[in-house]
């Protein structure tokens, strides 16, 4: 771990209206895993965002955005989180969405499959195409045009255009957590 957890009583005046929306978002959209201490001190992707609030603010209305009123089922948005959480490497996305997919109704082996880098043989169609996106776009390169026209097929183009940013804001997150040494929780 690169930075020490920021105490909230040492927060600085930039800092300290962030934190409440941070907090108020995550208590709202982040549930299921260990994202808080006790003391209130924030964990995860959200620790490095509040020490750095010209970068952390804009970050975190991005992330709100994405999580807020989502048109892609809750199965399909944690396939493609993983399959970025898992191209990256980054613990502590893989363990907190482990456990949010889990509540989603995702099975253990399709978890274990995915968390491996490889595709799972009993996806739903919409995950297979969640996943198909996912990993196209982690991979480099332009999105197949069969790739985009399957994902614009299962969830319209809103719903496309949204998978897409998802991975996108994901791989931001992974990039954090790993340029941080962000640990899972014990």
């Amino acid at each position: 771990m690169r930075l020490p957890i920021l105490d909230p009583k040492d927060l600085s005046a930039e800092q300290k209206p962030l934190y409440d929306d941070m907090r108020a978002g995550i208590k709202d959209h982040f549930k299921g895993f260990v994202n808080m201490r006790d003391d209130g001190a924030l964990l995860g992707p959200w620790n490095p965002w509040i020490r750095e609030p010209r970068f952390g603010k804009p970050v975190w209305e991005l992330v709100k955005a994405i999580a807020s009123n989502p048109l892609l089922p809750a199965s399909v948005r944690e396939v493609a989180i993983l399959v970025t959480g898992s191209h990256f490497r980054s613990g502590y996305e893989l363990y907190a969405h482990v456990l949010v997919a889990e509540q989603r109704g995702l099975s253990d082996e399709k978890l274990a499959t995915i968390v491996a880098g490889q595709r799972p043989v009993d996806l739903t169609r919409q995950e297979a195409v969640a996943y198909d996106v996912a990993s196209a776009l982690v991979s480099g390169g332009v999105l197949p045009e069969l790739t985009w026209r399957a994902a614009v097929k299962e969830f319209g183009e809103h719903g496309a255009a949204e998978l897409s940013y998802l991975v996108g804001v994901y791989c931001m997150v992974s990039v954090t957590l790993n340029t941080f040494d962000v640990p899972v929780p014990e």
